[in-house]
């Protein structure tokens, strides 16, 4: 498998952004074909700008080896620089015009389902019935993530990742806390952390992203790591109705209010409120080992790496990862919240069968596993586990298991809206200006307001 730098300087990065995407680019015309005669697939995703393992990835010779294979398909590498957000908004521009819709599109899962029902997307039922990896190799738990309010497929998932609790060693044997940490339920976690209180004044026992400023960190770290471990949800499926009350969400404010207002082990809200607050975390407080646990995400490990902004030596035996647990240590015992990234079709792209073709060949074991290693994420297959150097990261074996119990946020195009209420809801209660029983209140009022009281119910 072929191996990749991560340590290229910005400049150097950018200029092969602009000669990629010009290189590429060169004879095209609007039909969708080049000069030539030859299908151009144009491919869209977002661009960090500096140190970008995707377009590094594309470059490696990916591109010129697809094109070999399909003498009658030339592909046009798109990348897209700007934030998240940007990105998405951008995104949703082109594609309602065939003139400027690509014809392969990064989709992050969490935007997946309202781009689908805004009929932005092509489904891919008929596509994914002849690809036989679809159905032996793609990890079933993740096609939740890529399938519409509709029943249809709307992508391929492309990455993943898991979330759990990252915790000190160290700290925990000098709190005479067990290593490996293995918490079989709420109350366990809550012990551990009153433990590091006592026992080592000057380190933050639990770390949670609470503050509104990390925006969806903060309800898939936090808020649904909770309420996916108790047995309530957040969207029932079956009446098609944001739940706004019950006692799996109510118990979830109680856990977030008891860790930052009753036991007081979490971060400072100087900390907390910080829209870098895991970055302060895994850069600073980790490698200073002043922080015991963090309520994060798989990918978070890399930030230790050789290579990652904060590289911790033997880091393994330094630090471990583990299963959040269920409430009760009901089953399956643990649980998690899984996103990631998706590849699909544009409903008004020139050339969707050369597009899936395109998608296909990045999709299949080698290609999809050498992405993931490169940007170090988890990869959607099962059989990614036989690449080598695919589960010899630090971490990944675990983060990998956790996806069998994964959850996914809701598909219906409110959630963003739904989300967002989360959000401040969420830092209301941990900043002490909400109880629990204050902010399901105030949640029911501002979802209701948000997306209408017929489409909410309490259980």
């Amino acid at each position: 498998m072929r191996k990749f730098s991560m340590k290229l300087p910005v400049a150097a990065v950018m200029t092969s952004l602009l000669i990629l995407t010009t290189a590429c680019s060169s004879g095209s015309t609007s039909t969708g074909t080049t000069s030539d005669g030859k299908k151009e697939v144009t491919v869209s995703f977002r661009s960090s700008g500096s140190e970008d393992t995707l377009t590094k990835f594309f470059k490696s010779g990916l591109v010129e080896q697809f094109e070999k294979e399909h003498p009658d398909i030339q592909i046009n590498i798109a990348p897209v620089l700007a934030s998240e957000g940007d990105y998405t908004s951008k995104m949703v521009l082109q594609m309602k015009s065939p003139d400027t819709a690509p014809d392969v599109i990064a989709e992050d899962t969490s935007i997946i389902k309202s781009d689908a029902a805004a009929g932005y997307l092509q489904p891919l039922d008929e596509q994914v019935k002849g690809w036989a990896d679809w159905n032996d190799k793609i990890i079933d738990n993740l096609k939740a993530g890529v399938t519409g309010e509709d029943g249809k497929i709307y992508g391929i998932p492309a990455t993943s990742d898991t979330r759990g609790i990252w915790y000190n060693k160290e700290l925990f044997q000098q709190a005479g806390l067990p290593v490996p940490f293995k918490p079989a339920s709420w109350n366990e976690v809550l012990e551990a952390a009153r433990m590091i209180k006592q026992k080592l004044p000057g380190v933050t026992p639990l770390n949670l992203i609470v503050g509104k400023a990390n925006g969806e960190g903060v309800t898939m770290q936090t808020l649904e790591m909770l309420l996916y471990g108790t047995t309530d949800t957040l969207y029932d499926d079956a009446t098609k109705k944001w739940v706004v009350n019950s006692p799996g969400l109510l118990d979830s404010f109680k856990f977030i209010d008891q860790v930052f207002n009753q036991d007081k082990t979490g971060p400072t809200m100087q900390v907390a409120l910080n829209g870098q607050a895991g970055s302060i975390a895994f850069q600073q407080q980790f490698p200073q080992g002043k922080l015991a646990m963090a309520v994060d995400g798989s990918w978070a490990g890399s930030t230790w790496a050789a290579n990652g902004a904060a590289p911790i030596p033997n880091v393994e035996e330094k630090i471990g990862f583990a299963p959040f647990p269920t409430q009760n240590g009901q089953e399956p015992g643990a649980t998690t919240m899984s996103g990631g990234w998706a590849w699909s079709v544009p409903a008004q792209a020139k050339n969707k069968e050369a597009g899936w073709t395109f998608i296909e060949f990045l999709m299949n074991k080698d290609n999809a596993t050498a992405r993931v290693v490169a940007e170090g994420s988890l990869s959607p297959r099962s059989d990614s586990t036989e690449v080598e150097g695919y589960t010899d990261r630090p971490y990944t074996k675990e983060a990998q298991e956790l996806l069998n119990v994964a959850h996914f946020r809701p598909a219906n195009d409110q959630y963003a809206a739904v989300s967002a209420q989360l959000q401040s809801i969420v830092e209301s209660i941990a900043s002490g200006k909400l109880t629990p029983e204050d902010a399901i209140k105030q949640f029911k009022d501002n979802v209701s307001r948000s997306v209408g009281a017929e489409h909410i119910e309490e259980k």
